[in-house]
């Protein structure tokens, strides 16, 4: 495995591990499509991160990690609820 292939197995294990963190912190039943579509959200919004390797390709790992889990914590939670709002949206019409 190389080290950009590492690099984005690791970004994603973050996100996975924050969402995972998250369900079980909070106070809403937990069912395995909600676990389940939660951890592959937050795996694949720290992914992100990777981008920023494109504007600043020696920027170190764990700095990349870094912005990963902030994207992991709150990139999820905005797409989370524009997706509500739209579906939401579609159901008054």
């Amino acid at each position: 495995m190389t080290a950009e292939e590492k690099s984005v197995l690791s970004l994603f294990m973050i996100g996975v591990l924050i969402v995972v963190g998250k369900v079980l912190a909070g106070g809403e039943p937990i069912t395995p499509r909600l676990f389940i579509g939660r951890m592959l959200l937050g795996g694949f919004v720290s992914m992100v991160a990777g981008v920023v390797l494109v504007q600043f390709p020696d920027l170190s790992l764990p700095a990349v990690c870094g912005i990963g889990s902030m994207l992991g914590i709150a990139g999820y939670q905005v797409i989370e609820i524009a997706i509500q709002r739209r579906f939401k949206g579609r159901g008054k019409q």
